[in-house]
């Protein structure tokens, strides 16, 4: 199985960030099951905290959604929290799409009654809730906390070990918080603090589960790529995800090139 992991960080390949991250996510996977980490080159990857940084970013994902539908991978896997360009790429190609967040918020409803969310900035909260929202699980959400730790602060750690234990004690800290609000399961929001948490064995609080995102996003891709193989269609195409068809579809590929949509007649 051949999964392919859309980060929006640029030149991602060989920098110590890019090197935790495919590390993270060979261990997520089962056997048999390759991960390739792709990053973004047409826009800025500062980050997907403002919208017109995710507005420039989107258009590189989707079309990377059908690269890797044309290049034989099994499954497309948005690599930000942010869930950016999940529901344009799932309309675009017929492989299926997974995102972390709507992954992470499915896996976590199965390890207990409610969650809470730890985000990298109060900027990041509001962006959070709204998925949250999106996805239908506001009823099951305890709470969220803001890490102190700015994301600067986060990147710096990135190449500098001995700035981690900070974070990781900011997310103890906010994760207890969390469990005193009543949520039984902890979701870190972010790349960044998800990769340390990692690294540092650290996967539960007081019997709470701390669910890695990259790993219910990477299992999550495996049983879907599992249940496309077995049925013949994972992704619905009936409304919301459905592709143009004959003589409008013909007028988009003449004006946008005649891979886009592939597979609509």
């Amino acid at each position: 199985m051949k999964l392919w992991y859309q980060t929006f960080v640029r030149d991602v390949v060989g920098t110590p960030f890019g090197d935790l991250l495919q590390k993270l996510l060979n261990s997520c996977a089962s056997p048999g099951t390759t991960v390739h980490v792709e990053g973004i080159s047409q826009s800025s990857g500062f980050g997907v905290h403002y919208r017109f940084l995710e507005y420039n970013d989107i258009k590189e994902v989707i079309y990377n959604a059908i690269r890797a539908e044309k290049e034989g991978y099994d499954a497309f896997l948005v690599g930000n929290i942010s869930d950016g360009g999940l529901r344009e790429a799932r309309e675009m190609v017929n492989i299926p799409v997974l995102a972390p967040m709507e992954s992470t918020l499915l896996m976590a409803s199965m390890m207990g009654p409610t969650f809470g969310l730890i985000t990298i900035s109060p900027k990041w909260t509001p962006r959070m809730l709204e998925n949250v929202h999106r996805y239908g699980m506001a009823s099951r959400l305890s709470g969220v906390e803001a890490l102190d730790t700015s994301p600067l602060e986060l990147k710096k750690a990135v190449h500098d070990k001995s700035l981690r234990q900070n974070i990781l004690d900011d997310v103890m800290r906010a994760s207890k918080r969390l469990l005193d609000k009543g949520a039984e399961v902890i979701i870190p929001a972010g790349g960044d603090v998800v990769v340390f948490l990692v690294e540092a064995g650290i996967y539960e609080i007081e019997g709470a589960p701390i669910l890695i995102s990259h790993a219910a996003l990477v299992q999550m891709a495996e049983a879907a790529v599992a249940m496309k193989k077995r049925m013949g269609i994972f992704t619905s195409k009936h409304l919301q995800y459905a592709a143009p068809t004959g003589e409008f579809l013909e007028r988009i590929r003449n004006f946008y090139g005649p891979d886009v949509y592939p597979g609509a007649k």
